[in-house]
C-alpha cells in the first residue's frame, strides 16, 4: 500500500472491513467496506475537508489497495461509495463485567 493515505484496518469479517484513514499523523476519517458477491459497497466518513481532487485520490487509493485486492475491476460489477462529512462525538464499548452486572440485576426481579 504505497500512497498518500495510510489505511489502518480495525475489523475484518468474511464480508466486510473497517479502516481508519490517516494522512501523516492526522486522522481523516473511517471507511466501512461491505463485499456483496460482485459488488462492493463503501461508506466513507470524512472528519476533515478534502477538495475534489484529494477525495478522488483517496478513492483511487482505496480501490487500488483494498477493493481490487478482493475483486479486480474486471471481475466486479460495481464499487459503490457513499461519502459523508462527520465528526466523532464519543465512543462506547461493552465490557464483560458490565454485561455480567446486568444479568445479576435481571435475576433479582
Amino acid at each position: 500500500m504505497n500512497g498518500r493515505f495510510k489505511l489502518t484496518r480495525l475489523v475484518r469479517t468474511m464480508s466486510s472491513e473497517i479502516y481508519l484513514i490517516w494522512e501523516s499523523e492526522r486522522r481523516l476519517g473511517q471507511l466501512d467496506l461491505h463485499f456483496a458477491q460482485d459488488t462492493i459497497h463503501a461508506t466513507l466518513v470524512l472528519e476533515e475537508d478534502l477538495n475534489v481532487n484529494e477525495e478522488e485520490e483517496l478513492l483511487r487509493q482505496i480501490d487500488e489497495d483494498l477493493v481490487t485486492s478482493y475483486l479486480p475491476s474486471f471481475e466486479r460489477e460495481d464499487f459503490l461509495v457513499t461519502v459523508f462529512r462527520g465528526e466523532e462525538i464519543s465512543s462506547y464499548a461493552d465490557s464483560s463485567a458490565g454485561l455480567d452486572e446486568e444479568d445479576d440485576d435481571d435475576e433479582e426481579l
